[in-house]
């Protein structure tokens, strides 16, 4: 999905695209300091991620007027937010936990933001009756939330918030709280749905998958600070911080490049890989990339190094092998700690578990170098 200015509103408003969104978030707490300027194009979909306590739900709070600012700003189309109530800020909200009112049928409950806007009773239920059809829920606009499954739940919820016609669509770990099944499918859904928004949205989660497919903009925090943005693939490809290529699945880093050799600044091993460039770098593999063996191997590649198992994890029909470095000693250099991704076969072979010695390599072609 690309951002997009001329995406069509899906209510028919006619309401010409404004600037979008573009917020400064200071929030001073005793022991947690959040400072984040954060933007967000017409139709563009913003992910924030980060570990926990990074400040992403902090961040979304100050954007809905339910956390106050003590510092910045937050314009929406133009609109000056800053010191206004959640309820008057025209803002669209998706909750993890759908939060829908349990007395309401399914229509009134996303025709209640049009009626908190002044809309007639009539209008509102026609609105709510329209954005039901949009999410495919049309036949069940009588159900109270107790008959509905949790993806008829959250499908609801975002008819509601998107119901009310907002310039910003803010959605709080949207499918976190569904199955594996009625993951895929609302995603699939919310992806039609967000391709379809011409405003600005910005999207809270803890998984990869969400970000990678639904956003065309991730930002990273962690302790209240930027650390990392771009678009999905850039991010994917270079992560900046261990957090970020945990979460991409890569190994990660940091060293001194000089004349095709990176001497990595957490141990004494160098890896040659195929760069010009020279001085501070990041250096990232694929787990797929390290080759292990029980033995040095014959004609001693380049980029070897004597290591331990750490762990072992069944990762479908492959396993996460985690090495930690076994100290220099006379048969090898101090390796660092890294993750490999190998067969079955390969785990029976070679006798990996907790503990084992076990020879790592990777070839140098398999090494990404960028700038620090």
């Amino acid at each position: 999905m690309t951002a997009s200015a001329n995406r069509v509103r899906l209510d028919g408003s006619g309401r010409p695209d404004g600037p979008g969104l573009d917020a400064r978030l200071v929030v001073r707490r005793p022991r947690f300091d959040l400072d984040l300027v954060l933007t967000a194009a017409p139709g563009e979909v913003v992910a924030l991620l980060g570990p926990n306590g990074a400040g992403k739900s902090t961040a979304l709070r100050a954007l809905a007027g339910l956390t106050t600012l003590a510092d910045g700003h937050v314009r929406v189309d133009g609109r000056d937010l800053t010191n206004l109530p959640p309820d008057e800020r025209g803002v669209g909200m998706v909750f993890q936990e759908y939060l829908l009112f349990p007395h309401l049928s399914a229509l009134e409950n996303v025709a209640f933001g049009p009626r908190a806007q002044g809309t007639g009773r009539r209008e509102a239920r026609r609105r709510a009756a329209e954005w039901l059809e949009h999410v495919g829920l049309a036949e069940h606009a009588s159900a109270r939330p107790r008959a509905l499954s949790g993806g008829q739940a959250q499908r609801v919820a975002l008819a509601r918030a998107l119901a009310v016609r907002p310039g910003l669509l803010l959605l709080d770990e949207p499918l976190s709280a569904l199955d594996a099944h009625t993951r895929l499918e609302v995603r699939a859904a919310l992806r039609r749905h967000l391709a379809g928004f011409a405003g600005a949205a910005v999207m809270v989660t803890h998984d990869p998958l969400d970000a990678l497919t639904l956003a065309d903009r991730l930002v990273v925090i962690e302790g209240g600070r930027l650390v990392q943005e771009g678009v999905p693939s850039e991010v994917a490809r270079r992560p900046r911080t261990p957090y970020v290529a945990r979460l991409v699945g890569l190994n990660l880093f940091r060293g001194r490049a000089d004349g095709g050799t990176v001497a990595l600044a957490d141990g004494n091993l160098k890896i040659d890989a195929v760069t010009s460039l020279e001085g501070d770098v990041f250096l990232a593999f694929e787990p797929s990339a390290v080759a292990l063996y029980r033995s040095r191997p014959d004609g001693s590649p380049r980029n070897l190094w004597k290591a331990r198992v750490a762990a072992v994890e069944s990762r479908g029909d492959r396993f996460r092998i985690r090495l930690d470095g076994t100290g220099p000693d006379a048969s090898g250099p101090d390796g660092p700690r890294v993750s490999a991704d190998v067969t079955a076969a390969a785990v029976a072979d070679l006798g990996l578990a907790e503990g084992s010695p076990v020879w790592a390599s990777v070839k140098a072609t398999e090494v990404r170098v960028y700038p620090a």
